[in-house]
């Protein structure tokens, strides 16, 4: 079972998200500061950092040239309480890229506390996540929104790339092949590759997910337990080229499967009452 303890859920009693009391909302953190308000934005891009200092710069150029001329669309940074001067790296990068935004936690929270974060902060309806070690390529962004865009409900949809060629050392593939095969069988929710970074899905989706530590990991079951459906999608990964991995144990079954088994406990604890209001006679 989930223990509450271990909730990163900042949602009050009305529903609507609250920052954590502990949270280091800098200026540029704040909805009405970092983007110029007259612009609408469709699209979020949440990007979880902690300790890439040396990524921050070309992985968000790279974003920024996926995107195009394109204006709809924002980068929600989450610097999950970075050691490295990560955080300084993109208040720099803020005065020379508008669509940029930087939110901050006090301490380390982890890495589904900081897409959490971001997802409640983002002003898009529709939500890009990508991880921020720069292994997944911002150049799928597009494919990946236009199948998005394709469909004919998302309110409830998730597309989730699949790295079909992962760019990991032997030992951290096989588990991750061994801990997907295991979670599928036991949650069903066929996705081939749920651990990738890259996915697009509506925010108010993921608002309405139970929220928890390491549940990212889950979020193709959480869709799929909401009645929703997943498509995965091949996308390309690339080998880290800067820093060291900060995230990503969870890869190894033996760590996860506490976890594991309570997502199958909320799968069978789903609300799944369906009710329409009477018309007045």
């Amino acid at each position: 079972m989930l223990r509450a303890k271990r909730r990163c859920d900042k949602r009050g009693a009305s529903g609507t998200y609250q920052p954590p009391a502990d949270m280091d909302l800098q200026p540029s953190a704040r909805h009405e500061s970092s983007a110029p308000a007259a612009r609408p934005i469709a699209v979020s891009v949440v990007l979880p950092m902690l300790n890439e200092a040396e990524n921050a710069a070309p992985l968000i150029a790279e974003i920024v040239t996926a995107f195009g001329a394109r204006r709809d669309w924002e980068i929600v940074c989450v610097d999950d309480g970075s050691s490295d001067g990560t955080a300084e790296r993109l208040k720099a990068l803020m005065r020379t890229t508008p669509t940029l935004r930087l939110v901050r936690h006090a301490r380390r929270a982890g890495q589904s506390a900081a897409i959490s974060t971001g997802v409640g902060f983002a002003r898009g309806t529709t939500v890009v996540t990508l991880d921020g070690d720069g292994q997944n390529d911002p150049a799928d962004v597009p494919g990946l929104l236009a199948a998005w865009q394709a469909a004919l409900e998302r309110e409830r949809l998730m597309i989730v790339g699949y790295r079909a060629r992962r760019r990991d050392s032997g030992a951290k593939r096989l588990s991750s092949r061994v801990a997907n095969a295991v979670r599928s069988g036991i949650l069903g929710d066929d996705t081939p590759d749920t651990g990738c970074g890259l996915k697009v899905f509506a925010r108010a989706a993921f608002l309405a997910f139970p929220a928890f530590d390491h549940m990212h990991r889950f979020l193709p079951a959480l869709m799929l337990q909401a009645g929703g459906r997943v498509q995965s999608i091949p996308v390309n990964h690339r080998p880290r080229m800067r820093g060291q991995s900060n995230y990503g144990t969870f890869d190894r079954l033996w760590i996860g499967i506490v976890d594991l088994f309570g997502v199958m406990w909320l799968g069978r604890r789903r609300l799944t009452a369906v009710a329409r209001e009477e018309p007045r006679p």
